[in-house]
């Protein structure tokens, strides 16, 4: 196991933790159903209430089992109504509307300056991963972040461990040296399911979950004149979520675990 005090990976999750994306991606759901001359659309509420099922394909599948719509789709035209939103979803990306969350950048430069590997391991597919880290990081972003555990690599989606076990198969290191960084209970279940300790950011769509198992709830994490704020776990080092930071959430999560 390292013990340089820093973790030997990060792996971020995508919706709601690179990016507060999920406000676009129901945009794209609402334009492709009229795309596709479907009379649904999704409010900030019920979006709200579909994110519980993590998977755009599994989502409409959800939506039509569990609130009765109309007319029932087949998995074929499921799947071209969620490649179309996807489309949709990209160009708004592309166009600018989309930032990184505060603190994101900061510490993917500086894990990738310090030899810290860094991935993603997302529910979301490869090709939105691509348009959000393309759109804010530019297009050398995998020399960054060079791991990818995206969408449809697994069978099961978060909240099982699938993603974060494909994941830490591509990375150099022991599960218990990595730091998750999620925003969702879904997220943070898949994590620890894979034996993987959690800092929690909560986005706009999940800060009343329960995230009881994380080592650490931060609010953001932060940049210098942007402070970050504890909402439980270790102090802050500096001002900011740091490499540091994270190698002392690390070290919380031995001590609870061998509590």
């Amino acid at each position: 196991m390292q013990n340089r005090g820093i973790p030997g990976a990060i792996l971020f999750d995508v919706d709601g933790t690179l990016a507060e994306t999920e406000e676009a991606h129901r945009r794209a759901f609402n334009q492709a159903f009229q795309d596709f001359d479907l009379p649904w659309s999704w409010s900030s509420e019920l979006y709200g209430r579909l994110l519980a099922v993590t998977g755009g394909k599994e989502r409409i599948s959800h939506f039509i089992a569990a609130y009765g719509a109309n007319p029932v789709l087949d998995g074929a035209t499921i799947a071209d109504l969620h490649r179309h939103k996807t489309s949709l979803y990209e160009r708004e990306v592309f166009e600018g509307g989309l930032v990184l969350r505060d603190g994101v950048e900061r510490l993917i430069r500086s894990a990738a300056d310090a030899g810290v590997q860094v991935g993603v391991a997302t529910t979301t597919t490869k090709a939105n991963v691509d348009a959000l880290l393309t759109a804010t990081l530019g297009a050398a972003w995998e020399r960054m972040v060079p791991v990818v555990a995206a969408g449809d690599m697994v069978k099961a989606k978060k909240p099982a461990p699938d993603i974060y076990e494909l994941a830490l198969a591509r990375l150099d290191c022991a599960g218990e040296e990595v730091v998750a960084i999620e925003d969702s209970r879904n997220g943070l279940l898949s994590a620890v399911g894979a034996g993987v300790r959690v800092l929690v950011t909560p986005s706009s769509y999940t800060a009343g979950e329960d995230f009881i198992q994380a080592v650490a709830v931060v609010d953001r994490l932060g940049d210098p004149g942007v402070p970050s704020r504890v909402l439980s776990g270790p102090p802050l080092l500096e001002d900011f979520v740091d490499l540091a930071y994270l190698g002392a959430v690390l070290g919380a999560g031995e001590r609870g675990s061998a509590a």
